[in-house]
């Protein structure tokens, strides 16, 4: 360590350790003026007497600056060493000319397992995509329930898209929105249960059952298939089909 830090150093530790240049000086047999010319950075101690100093101080802080500086330099020598040496490997790996089929097979077997890792990441991250999707999904349709139920036919007609359809009674926002609410008036969705929602792509298709309550007291339970598609950032239905029966 070299001056002015040297000299700041000791203030710190002489101050830490709650003595003063007086007493500092005595316990490592040096006179007051040195200490604070040393302190003050005005002249560079002696390794003898720097090592004095802070076995006084209890710290060998010198020392462990001086391994951290030639780690540090080393460090700086080796990392530009290693990075030409791998740069040699894989050019050399790349010439041909000499071990042609060894280094075919190596460079097959690399390209191979990075296919593989590729391949992997690629799954997972569609599978993750899926997963959201039917999330997605889940919830769309619970809230389609609920909003049906209380009437909010406006807030469920945000669910299709505008050309989207009632299997066979018709398509149209205008007569979905008309045909739910001739039906919130007359019924009510009991039940509502899932049972599958396949992905591909920009597609989804929901699959499950479902139990109606008419205003009479009668309850009718049937099955239904809904196709969502990707519409600009958005999933919508686009085709609605429920076919009931009494239960």
């Amino acid at each position: 360590m070299d001056q002015p830090a040297l000299g700041k150093r000791i203030v710190v530790l002489r101050k830490a350790k709650g003595l003063t240049q007086e007493e500092l000086v005595e316990k490592c047999n040096l006179n007051v003026r040195t200490l604070q010319r040393i302190e003050s950075g005005e002249v560079t101690p002696r390794s003898y007497t720097r090592r004095l100093i802070f076995a006084a101080l209890d710290s060998n802080i010198n020392d462990s600056f001086e391994i951290a500086h030639d780690k540090s330099a080393k460090i700086g020598f080796i990392i530009p060493v290693w990075l030409e040496q791998f740069y040699r490997y894989v050019f050399d790996l790349f010439n041909l000319k000499t071990n042609k089929m060894k280094k075919i097979s190596i460079l097959s077997v690399t390209i191979c397992a990075l296919g593989f890792m590729l391949m992997i990441l690629f799954t997972e991250s569609k599978a993750q995509s899926q997963a959201k999707v039917k999330k997605t999904i889940e919830e769309c349709s619970k809230n389609s329930i609920r909003w049906f139920n209380n009437g909010q036919i406006d807030s469920l007609m945000t669910l299709y898209r505008g050309d989207a359809c009632l299997g066979a009674r018709g398509c149209g926002k205008i007569f979905i929105n008309e045909y739910y609410e001739t039906g919130s008036k007359t019924f009510k969705l009991k039940e509502f249960n899932i049972h599958d929602i396949s992905v591909s792509d920009s597609i989804a298709v929901e699959k499950g059952r479902l139990l109606i309550s008419l205003n009479s007291g009668e309850e009718l339970e049937g099955e239904f298939l809904t196709e969502w598609r990707r519409t600009n950032k958005k999933w919508l239905i686009v085709n609605d089909l429920a076919s009931v029966k009494e239960k």
